[in-house]
């Protein structure tokens, strides 16, 4: 299947959105006046950390599980993940009744492998300097037959990560505001692809921008050159989570349609914002520096 042919659209969004309304939570649009003062402006933020599992990789994982056939579903489902996608698909695995193998790195945090177990979900650890987890992975979906879901080059997973975007233009028109931009974290941009492809439809569509690490930003520079391009290796941050070393095939075909470009914050940047959500915000975003999780 090419990245044409397995474009998602707004109407897979709308879909998607109706096969997660019983189990994703809507999270609200929150306006915190410290921060219009402190941006010059009203400012709107999506806080996905009250999602199921804590993250926006839920509304993804259940819209892909949830259009397995019924032999798809008796072999079960693999994915491989430091955390947020790994609990995802455990969780959603558990409610639709299926058996999930998700590969951690062995020196994921203990609590993420924890939770990932406490969905019902089989764990299987790597090293991850030493062995590739795709690799791994294949091999293990080959033996077993379990159907890979992938964190984001998919299109029901960016159709279901696109209801995040989705919420946020129908909360807008129901608010009366006119979105002028909205900036999305970026790691393999399945989240920034799907949320464009429902914001895109607005009748006064937003600039949409895709926010990277420092050394992470190869959606900046992809757009930039209008083709796929990688990290340099060996780069670290904070934000383990946007640490995908390109664009996905299928998210960057959306996105370099659709977004307006790529923003970067480094390191300082990242923990300056944490100080602020938490002395002005109220909001307490913490940083395990032994793992890199935030």
């Amino acid at each position: 299947m090419t990245a044409a042919r397995a474009l998602p659209d707004a109407e897979a969004v709308r879909q998607a959105a109706g096969r997660i309304e019983k189990f994703a939570i809507r999270t609200p649009l929150l306006e915190f006046p410290p921060l219009n003062e402190r941006a010059g402006g009203r400012i709107f933020v999506k806080p996905e950390i009250l999602q199921r599992t804590g993250s926006f990789k839920f509304r993804g994982a259940y819209s892909r599980l949830s259009r397995l056939d019924a032999e798809e579903r008796r072999a079960g489902v693999l994915a491989w993940s430091s955390g947020n996608h790994a609990q995802g698909v455990a969780s959603a695995a558990a409610l639709l009744g299926l058996r999930a193998t998700i590969l951690m790195p062995a020196d994921a945090p203990r609590m993420k492998m924890e939770r990932t177990r406490s969905f019902g979900a089989e764990v299987v650890t790597y090293d991850r300097l030493g062995e590739d987890r795709e690799a791994m992975g294949r091999a293990i979906a080959a033996e077993s037959g379990a159907v890979i879901v992938p964190p984001y080059d998919d299109p029901d997973v960016i159709a279901g990560q696109g209801t995040v975007g989705l919420e946020i233009a129908e909360d807008a028109m129901r608010l009366g505001v006119a979105l002028d931009e909205v900036l999305v974290p970026a790691g393999g941009g399945g989240l920034v692809a799907g949320s464009a492809l429902a914001l895109s439809e607005l009748p006064r569509p937003p600039r949409i921008y895709s926010v990277e690490p420092d050394g992470y930003d190869d959606h900046r520079r992809s757009l930039a050159a209008g083709r796929r391009v990688g990290n340099e290796a060996g780069r670290v941050s904070i934000c383990d989570a946007l640490m995908a070393p390109m664009p996905g095939e299928i998210t960057f075909e959306i996105n370099r349609k659709l977004l307006a470009g790529g923003l970067v914050v480094n390191d300082d940047d990242v923990i300056a914002a944490m100080r602020f959500a938490f002395e002005e915000m109220k909001l307490v975003v913490v940083h395990d520096k032994t793992t890199g999780e935030q």
